[in-house]
């Protein structure tokens, strides 16, 4: 029978859970003077583990001073100066988003759990639980309409990000350059595609009409269109046997009682997606407001390590390297990409202007991963599992520091004069959100493009999108078959 291969496969027992226990500490009264502070160091450890969820400018920590600097990486990537660039094709991903009415459903249910106590933050406080009666007093801001939608400040990421790059590739950006604008149909992606055409501005017009954003979702939102991830992966259960086992996990169970404790909740009214939502409510009020959340203050930099693994294996699991069809489905946008740039190579060996000089598709952290699985970035010897936490610690595989807000995935093409040989004619560089990656089969960051053809020639060659995706004959769901 045909099988789902996957990195690894669960056993279908799951993780034995601890037995519950309560934990209470009482926290000295001084403390609570100091609790705006304790806030502040809280955001200031915890930030660099949101996941998807993590700001921008945790990859790139310059932009908290000068959102428009392009930062030390940028003078390292010079190319020489026969080298002019052709095609520029940018993935993007949304800018800071709101949350997804499901999220705001459990975050409402979680602070209506808090509210529910009997006079609920004066009981907490004197309990010794002044993170409850901070969360108490909390106001639950969140509206189910925000819906995932673009937060302000993902209007400024995307606008800003347009003015580095055309800072960064005056050429390309140069006035009546011609701009091929896309996007999935979500509405957070649409306006990220506006947002950052407007961040272009007039000084940077790229000829008289106004460029408008093409709806494609069969590029940024291919995973959608291939039944066989959705049947097996997406809709699967048992594919997320990782993620449901740590869950149950030791680590995660050390979480949920401090969490409980904090709290002055009984363990048992929590669980670990709770926990989570905790997390991301901490996550999300620093992205879209640039403040320290109450909630911050129920984790501790080693709790946000294990949340973070959680984060991670669901991306490992359903978008990464856990299984052949996560990454193989996008097979259709990385040919797409090629595509183009072989059409910029063939109009100018023939001495025409490039027709789209500038390509930007915006899309989400399930489009930009999928791909770079694909292309090999970020796989570490080890799949990552439920149980091999402590080993992971220095793994590769971080999705807040590969598809954070605002993540990009950028192809430069160029054409380089006084070469030696005709192959180095034409030379590409990629470029994550904004620094220069190392091809694998250089281990440098510039490569002949008929190098990098011929490296990735296979995927080029014989990922067949409808082939790929077609969902096998005998319907797989038990857990040994994948």
């Amino acid at each position: 029978r045909r099988r789902l291969r996957s990195a690894s496969s669960c056993g279908s027992r799951a993780v034995a859970a601890m037995a519950p226990r309560r934990a209470a500490a009482a926290l000295p009264s001084a403390a609570l003077l100091l609790l705006p502070l304790l806030l502040a160091v809280a955001s200031a450890g915890l930030s660099g583990y949101f996941g998807t969820k993590s700001r921008y400018e945790e990859v790139n920590p310059h932009l908290l001073r000068d959102p428009l600097s392009l930062g030390p990486a940028a003078a390292e990537s010079r190319l020489p100066a026969a080298c002019a660039p052709l095609q520029l094709r940018a993935l993007l991903r949304h800018g800071t988003r709101y949350p997804t009415a499901g999220q705001i459903r459990r975050l409402g249910e979680l602070h209506a759990r808090l509210l529910r106590r009997p006079a609920a933050a004066a009981a907490a406080a004197a309990a010794g639980c002044p993170a409850a009666a901070d969360l108490a007093a909390w106001q639950m801001w969140y509206e189910e309409s925000l819906d995932g939608r673009l937060a302000p400040q993902g209007r400024r990421d995307m606008e800003h990000l347009a003015r580095r790059l055309a800072a960064r590739f005056p050429a390309l950006f140069a006035a009546r350059r011609r701009l091929v604008l896309a996007s999935s149909s979500k509405h957070r992606c649409l306006q990220s595609g506006a947002a950052f055409r407007r961040g272009l501005g007039p000084s940077l017009s790229l000829g008289s009409d106004e460029v408008e954003v093409e709806v494609n979702d069969s590029l940024m939102r291919f995973f959608d269109h291939c039944a066989k991830f959705v049947a097996l992966v997406e809709e699967n259960d048992t594919a997320m046997c990782q993620v449901n086992a740590f869950k149950e996990g030791p680590e995660m169970r050390k979480v949920l009682e401090k969490v409980a404790s904090a709290l002055c909740l009984p363990v048992e009214e929590l669980n670990a997606d709770l926990v989570q939502v905790a997390f991301l409510a901490c996550s999300y009020e620093l992205a879209i407001k640039n403040v320290t959340s109450p909630w911050c203050s129920l984790f501790s930099e080693e709790d946000a390590k294990v949340l973070e693994y959680l984060n991670d294996l669901k991306q490992y699991w359903k978008r990464g390297y856990g299984y052949d069809i996560n990454s193989r489905s996008s097979c259709i946008l990385f040919q797409d990409i090629f595509q183009h740039l072989d059409k910029a190579v063939e109009e100018s060996k023939s001495s025409k202007p490039i027709s789209s000089p500038l390509i930007v598709q915006v899309g989400h952290a399930e489009t930009l991963q999928p791909l770079l699985a694909l292309m090999g970035f970020f796989k570490d010897d080890e799949p990552l599992k439920a149980n091999n936490y402590v080993r992971q610690m220095h793994r590769k595989f971080r999705s807040g520091r590969i598809v954070p807000y605002a993540a990009n995935l950028v192809f430069v093409l160029y054409h380089c004069d006084q070469v030696k040989t005709s192959k180095e004619e034409y030379q590409v560089q990629m470029l994550l959100n904004e620094k220069l990656m190392l091809f694998h089969h250089s281990n440098e960051t510039i490569s002949t493009y008929v190098d990098l053809k011929d490296y990735y020639k296979d995927i080029l060659e014989n990922c067949h999108f409808k082939e790929e995706c077609a969902l096998p004959k005998v319907n797989i769901t038990a857990v040994d078959e994948l």
